[in-house]
């Protein structure tokens, strides 16, 4: 699944994790001045910030942002060519420096959301300044902030666009890879049950899923790491909680408690979901199989035998419904009460008037991008359950490989009178 495409993926993505902490640590030991120290801003005309009309510098186009930008992107390149030298396999365009791309753009991605909501303070300041005070703006000051957002959201509608083309392609070229590596070995392969539903279906819902979901780790740890600092700081505005008082960085830790509470009761309640989906994916592709041996001989899928077949699809269904009936109930109960924590929270500080629509708006915003980071595993869960079912199929069709065709017939029994999330 990964060696296919990676080149050597424990030691591919243990050094990204180790090179992410470099980047990092040499960034604040003094990376982040090295542009004034070098005197960037005033000998090279790309640090220099664009100025717009109404003579503010352009969104993200500081000289500090600039540099910001720049040394992230210099640090991703030099990662690339150091495995570039390390291991370059036929996947390295895609699985490296593609792998790069995905998570410079996420975090660009990110840093527009951090722009937004400051944005979104100072549009909804703005707003209570006209309400509060007929003849306090001009309808030109109102309509030239909202134009103000178009420098950023156009642009950024456009990247979106481009973004969801290169991950399809990426993706492709990921299951391509596996198929590839599936196809070289497939006269060890061809006789494990679905084998042909495993190479062409589930190689590509595994790399579909892996990158949609390694994205969005990516994009909630990179969010942490831009909104915490804001959250904490504009907790300070926050006079006191309900039951506790004053408490330094509390939206921090309620959307912390908050989403930990969520992934535990998920995990809990829907601990029984990847062995069935598991089940599922092989009931229904016995019942496939026969039916496409029944398209060219007479002698097979014949009534008593797809009734049976149908049967055992039914009666996992029914086990699913019923499971995930349980599941939807703590899900969306707990969903639906999340969302009012961070106004209950707010209560006493907002009976006391001591914070602005805007800053409002302001904090609300940014526990909502903090929270839902923590919520990784809540937001995920049911995508994550059907990611494990279809790595156990790929694992065991894997072991055939290897000349462990008895080992992956036992495991299959195993697993389906045990299903479990393992």
């Amino acid at each position: 699944m990964f060696a296919s495409f990676f080149p050597r993926p424990k030691l591919f993505f243990l050094s990204a994790v180790g090179w992410f902490f470099v980047a990092l640590a040499v960034w604040h030991l003094g990376g982040s001045t090295l542009h004034s120290t070098l005197n960037l801003a005033d000998s090279i005309s790309l640090f220099k910030a664009p100025v717009l009309e109404d003579g503010e510098s352009a969104p993200f186009m500081t000289p500090e942002k600039l540099w910001n930008y720049s040394y992230i992107v210099l640090a991703t390149i030099l990662f690339c060519v150091i495995w570039f030298f390390i291991d370059r396999n036929k996947w390295y365009r895609w699985s490296v420096v593609g792998s790069a791309v995905i998570l410079v753009a996420t975090y660009f991605s990110v840093q527009i959301s951090v722009w937004l909501n400051d944005w979104y303070g100072e549009f909804y300041n703005l707003i209570q300044q006209g309400l509060g005070e007929p003849g306090a703006i001009t309808v030109g000051e109102f309509y030239s902030k909202m134009a103000s957002a178009a420098y950023v959201i156009f642009p950024y509608v456009l990247f979106l666009v481009i973004f969801a083309f290169y991950n399809a392609h990426y993706v492709f070229r990921w299951r391509t890879a596996m198929n590839e590596y599936y196809m070289e070995h497939w006269e060890k392969l061809r006789h494990v049950e679905g084998a042909a539903q495993r190479v062409q279906e589930d190689t590509m819902r595994f790399a579909d899923i892996v990158e949609n979901l390694g994205s969005a780790f990516v994009r909630s740890i990179m969010t942490l790491i831009a909104f915490l600092p804001l959250l904490w700081t504009l907790s300070d505005e926050i006079t006191e909680l309900p039951i506790f008082g004053q408490v330094d960085g509390s939206f921090v830790f309620i959307a912390l408690i908050s989403a930990a509470f969520g992934t535990v009761l998920l995990a809990l309640v829907g601990i029984r979901l990847p062995g069935l989906q598991f089940k599922n994916q092989k009931v229904e592709a016995a019942y496939r199989k026969e039916l496409v041996y029944g398209e060219d001989h007479a002698d097979r899928a014949q009534p008593k035998t797809v009734v049976d077949l149908y049967s055992d699809v039914r009666k996992n269904y029914y086990r699913i419904y019923a499971e995930y009936t349980y599941f939807n109930f703590f899900r969306y109960l707990y969903n639906n009460v999340a969302s009012f924590v961070p106004l209950i929270a707010l209560g006493p500080t907002i009976a006391a008037g001591a914070i602005t629509l805007g800053l409002f708006t302001q904090i609300t915003n940014a526990f909502g991008q903090v929270e839902n980071s923590f919520q990784f595993l809540v937001n995920s869960w049911t995508t994550i359950i059907e990611l494990i079912s279809i790595r156990k199929r790929l694992v065991i069709f894997e072991q055939a490989i290897d000349g462990d065709e008895d080992l992956d017939q036992s495991q299959i029994e195993g697993m389906l009178d045990n299903p479990s999330p393992s």
